[in-house]
Parts: C-alpha cells; sequence; structure tokens
C-alpha cells in the first residue's frame, strides 16, 4: 500500500504526517506537490492540516483549485481514499468532497489544545480500530473549525452513519462546554455517503508518540496499515 500527502503553500503538518505513517507505521508514504496532476498510484490520498493560501478569502477555498485538486477529487468519486485532517477537511468541505462548511470559532480566536472526541461509528476505514464510544484526547489547533451544516445535511448524516467523531469531555458527555469552536452538535469528523472520504479538525499525527505523552492518535491512524484495498489501481488509472 502507498499513501501520498499532498503538500500546498502553507501547509504545516505535512512534515509531521509523514514521520508517523512512514516511521511509526512502516506505510509507504510520499509527498504530492499541488502543482503536480500525477497521483503516483498511491491508494490513499491525505490532505493534510496547516494554512494553504494563508488562509486567504477562507481556509481552503483557494486550495481547492490547485491542479492537483483535480485528480484527488476524481480519484475520490472513483472511490478512492482520501482523508483530510484540519485544513485538509477545510478543503474537502471547499472541493464538494465532503457536506457543509468550516466556519470561525465561536470565540474568533485560533485554538490550539487537547480536546476529547468520541468515536460514533467505528464500521469506516478511519475508526475501523477505535470501538463506537471510545473516547480519545487529541488536540486541535485551528481558527475556522465551526462545523456547520443545514438541517437537511444533518439528517443525512446522521442517518447514514456519516458522523465519525463528536466533541466531548473526558467521561464521553457531549456539553456545551467540551465543544471548543461551537460546532453544531459537537461534529468533530464526517465522512461522505460513499464511506471513502474522511475529514476530521483534531490532528491525530500530533497525537502518536510516547516522547509528547499521548498515543490515542495511533488508534486512528493504525487502521491505515492493515488496511486492505481491492483493486487498487482501478482508482489511479
Amino acid at each position: 500500500m502507498k499513501i501520498g500527502v499532498v503538500v500546498f503553500p502553507g501547509s504545516n503538518c505535512d512534515e509531521d504526517m509523514v514521520h508517523v505513517l512512514r516511521d511509526r507505521l512502516r506505510i509507504n508514504t510520499i509527498k504530492l506537490w499541488h502543482k503536480d496532476h500525477d497521483l503516483q498510484g498511491c491508494d490513499v490520498i491525505v490532505l493534510p492540516g496547516g494554512f494553504s493560501y494563508g488562509d486567504y478569502l477562507r481556509s481552503g477555498a483557494i486550495a481547492r483549485f490547485s491542479p492537483i485538486m483535480k485528480e484527488v477529487i476524481d480519484f475520490a468519486n472513483k472511490g478512492g481514499y482520501v482523508i483530510g485532517v484540519c485544513n485538509g477537511f477545510q478543503i474537502l468541505c471547499e472541493s464538494g468532497l465532503l457536506p457543509g462548511a468550516l466556519l470561525h470559532n465561536n470565540n474568533h480566536r485560533f485554538i490550539c489544545r487537547n480536546v476529547h472526541i468520541r468515536t460514533e461509528n467505528d464500521n469506516t476505514l478511519l475508526t475501523s480500530g477505535v470501538r463506537t464510544g471510545r473516547v480519545m484526547k487529541i488536540p486541535i489547533a485551528h481558527g475556522e473549525g465551526k462545523y456547520f451544516a443545514d438541517e437537511a445535511t444533518l439528517k443525512s448524516l446522521n442517518d447514514n452513519g456519516q458522523v465519525l467523531f463528536r466533541y466531548c469531555d473526558e467521561n464521553g458527555d457531549t456539553t456545551p462546554e467540551s465543544n471548543p469552536n461551537g460546532a453544531i452538535e459537537n461534529i468533530a469528523g464526517i465522512c461522505n455517503t460513499g464511506k471513502n472520504v474522511f475529514g476530521m479538525m483534531p490532528h491525530p499525527e500530533r497525537a502518536a508518540s510516547g516522547i509528547v505523552g499521548n498515543q490515542d492518535g495511533l488508534l486512528i491512524l493504525e487502521a491505515l496499515a492493515s488496511m486492505v484495498i481491492p483493486n487498487v489501481h482501478q482508482f489511479t488509472k
């Protein structure tokens, strides 16, 4: 298996993601430059965190038009696996690969701290290693992380099991106090209807080493190390 991490101008978590996937989990991992048009046979594409294009206009709005995104969108629409973390999540929403939008945090400030999230659905690639109801401590680092969707979209997300994570307290309760940014229904991560495109605001790659005192993020990313993708080359022709 081969994973590609896309690097945009302003990405700042690409090295962290590559390190965890390549050095901790021993997955063949490469970087893909945003101006390229070749996914190089990758089986999974990751859009990392950061401030692509300086977050001008709004987060992810310009990166959505990077040359490589045409290939990423085609790849996803054919069933290829795509994961977006933080700014990557914003880019996926701007691209229409995920529903909803990420708005300014309620306090209109950048928030960088550990939060707790609860797994809502373990029947997806990204959550297969974390049972439903599992509480994890994962860092966030964003100014526009407030997930929003209209009533019809929320109903569809809940009915189809597309909500992956919700912000909660250490006991797993989804209280207003445990919601760091005002996200609707405490939503911290979702997937598409095909369950092959995933987005989350917390950074699992920043909680994947004993040296930082937290390895809860590995529970999420380890699923990639053991995944088996059928007919892998069908997505990258």
